[in-house]
């Protein structure tokens, strides 16, 4: 990996998504996020982000530079979708807790829910890093794929 400024910003952004990632999975150990298979999903694409980037930052080539964007991509996309499955649980346990509860008041318990509704969106952040680790990257504009 060349050591010029850009580069050095660069391994910047791929430390801080790798440490990131490392303590993302830490944090759904702690909060057991191993329930179910659905609750994997973020494992899975966290370890997976963790070795395409060491994979990367050892290679150094197109080939895995590519490779990085499309798990950016899962990451971004899982994000949403782990929101959704975030309050679709709390949608459905507050509606078995308290069947009478409507409206604006049911929206709000529903957000403030057992689970974390918004926390799938730091998948988005990681995957958002990732490509901007890779904007313009110098590897995609040479036709050199080993630099």
């Amino acid at each position: 990996m060349p050591t010029d400024a850009s580069s050095l910003l660069r391994r910047g952004l791929l430390v801080l998504l790798l440490v990131g990632a490392v303590g993302l999975v830490g944090e759904l150990v702690l909060l057991e996020h191993y329930e179910d298979r659905t609750q994997l999903i973020p494992f899975g694409l966290l370890v997976t982000t963790m070795v395409v980037t060491g994979w990367h930052w050892w290679a150094y080539d197109r080939r895995t530079l590519r490779v990085f964007q499309g798990v950016m991509l899962l990451l971004i996309i899982a994000g949403p979708v782990g929101i959704y499955l975030h309050l679709s649980g709390n949608y459905e346990m507050e509606r078995e807790f308290d069947p009478a509860l409507l409206g604006l008041d049911l929206w709000l318990e529903v957000i403030r829910g057992e689970a974390p509704s918004l926390a799938p969106g730091t998948l988005v952040q990681f995957g958002l890093l990732g490509l901007l680790y890779a904007y313009r990257h110098p590897l995609l504009s040479s036709t050199d794929t080993t630099r």
